[in-house]
């Protein structure tokens, strides 16, 4: 960490969370938070968590020693936080309300939005009606907007607070350390960057399979399903990374018009979303040691929406580096294993000599997105037959993450580096690359195939 960047860490700060009564204030952001004071104690944060529910401040207490998980709590930042937070019952959107809120600041404030979008924007009317303070800086929950219109809808009453270097737009997959090991892996080793591009692999396959299932989260994922969860938001984030021009700085802004760029060039594979697309939802099954129902089954699930599990889309990206690559990005519910991985699958070698017994495999190679250890699979000599070709595997081992990947997007936040947060532009961009597959799910043209919940998805 630089001088400037610790002297920023040290200021005060305070945190407001609109929506802090959700599940993902519990399962996620609160862990990330206790990460961030464990590996930097030095910071000055207070937590204001806001919500229409009724808390006491007993409650809230507890909720927040709760939240932090166990494998990673410290009683250091645990104490921290129980002494500076609060819990404020209050609507969001009424204006009086807010204005309390925001005058329980001390030091920069920044606003937290796990709200849905809707009601980010109502909350935005009204915060335009207040003085507010300088060195605001917002956060943003995903989804950003349900469809283009609405993303752009939504970047426009954020941008009436603050500019766009203000506004961090969360996507954990950016904070992650096996996406950031990409660009060390891509842009440093002469010996990766001298074959990514066409000329050399023959397809890409990002994967997020999970051996979960709805887990009682039918309220959030039900009506929005594997498609929007998962790839457009996610998965569009890892294919801009592989398909990306290198930046000539790793800073906001050559990173970020790298990843612009590369998802204006982004579209479904040859303009068609019935062939280029499949979709499926889980029956009952045994995952594991596990027995899971039929998702129709699940507790508040409606049938009717036909809320797809497995979602997979084909894409293309037009240019010169990766014309005619197919880039396929998947993930679904209750399979058979968690599979979470990046898969770059190289062309045959052009000429096997005659006397090499054994097919000449293509190399593959394989980032573990969870890990971030890369697997490189080779054809070479078979052990006692130098004639005879085996399939091998080289294993690099990556070190450990100094935090979760919430952790990371809240330090970047906190501290106004905008490289992990999802552009304006690129969040209208995402939803404009599936939109084709969702007016031809929507119309029927895809069928929505069955799977057993543990099994490897629908078949062909």
């Amino acid at each position: 960490m630089s001088a400037t960047q610790q002297e920023r860490s040290a200021e005060p700060v305070t945190l407001v969370v609109l929506g802090a009564s959700g599940d993902l204030f519990a399962r996620l952001l609160m862990p990330g938070l206790a990460d961030l004071l464990a590996e930097q104690p030095e910071r000055r944060i207070k937590l204001v968590g806001s919500g229409r529910s009724e808390r006491s401040d007993e409650q809230w207490r507890a909720a927040v020693g709760e939240a932090i998980d166990e494998e990673a709590r410290s009683r250091e930042a645990e104490a921290y936080l129980l002494d500076r937070t609060e819990y404020v019952q209050a609507d969001p959107t009424d204006k009086e309300q807010l204005e309390q809120l925001i005058g329980r600041a001390e030091g920069r404030l920044v606003l937290y939005f796990a709200l849905p979008p809707a009601v980010t924007i109502a909350v935005c009317e009204r915060l335009h009606e207040l003085d507010l303070p300088e060195g605001l800086k917002i956060v943003a929950e995903k989804p950003f907007g349900t469809d283009a219109d609405s993303a752009r809808e939504l970047n426009a009453a954020l941008h009436t607070l603050v500019g766009e270097e203000d506004v961090h737009r969360v996507d954990h997959f950016l904070g992650m350390s096996s996406t950031l090991d990409l660009l060390g892996l891509r842009l440093s080793n002469r010996v990766f960057s001298q074959v990514w591009s066409n000329a050399h692999v023959e397809r890409v396959d990002v994967v997020f399979d999970e051996t979960l299932g709805l887990e009682g989260r039918a309220g959030f994922y039900d009506g929005t399903g594997a498609l929007v969860d998962m790839i457009q938001s996610h998965l569009l984030q890892v294919l801009a990374l592989v398909a990306m021009e290198p930046p000539a700085r790793i800073d906001d802004l050559d990173l970020r018009d790298q990843i612009a760029h590369v998802l204006r060039s982004t579209s479904i594979w040859d303009d068609d979303p019935v062939g280029s697309s499949r979709r499926g939802r889980y029956t009952a099954g045994t995952v594991g040691d596990r027995e899971l129902p039929s998702y129709v089954d699940e507790e508040d699930v409606d049938p009717s929406l036909e809320t797809e599990t497995y979602a997979e889309i084909t894409c293309q990206v037009a240019t010169e580096r990766w014309a005619g690559v197919p880039f396929r990005l998947r993930s679904g519910k209750a399979l058979a294993q968690n599979r979470r991985e990046l898969r770059l699958t190289f062309r045959p070698p052009a000429h096997v000599p005659p006397g090499l017994d054994g097919p000449a495999l293509p190399e593959v190679m394989v980032i573990d997105l969870k890990t971030g250890d890369l697997h490189l699979q080779l054809s070479t000599n078979a052990s006692g037959d130098p004639f005879r070709l085996e399939r091998s595997t080289l294993a690099a081992e990556v070190g450990s993450a100094r935090m979760s990947p919430y952790g990371e997007v809240l330090r970047a936040a906190l501290d106004g580096d905008a490289r992990l947060s999802v552009r304006g532009d690129v969040a209208v961009r995402c939803w404009e690359i599936i939109a084709p597959v969702q007016r031809a799910w929507a119309d029927g043209e895809v069928p929505l195939l069955d799977y057993p919940a543990g099994s490897e998805g629908p078949e062909d």
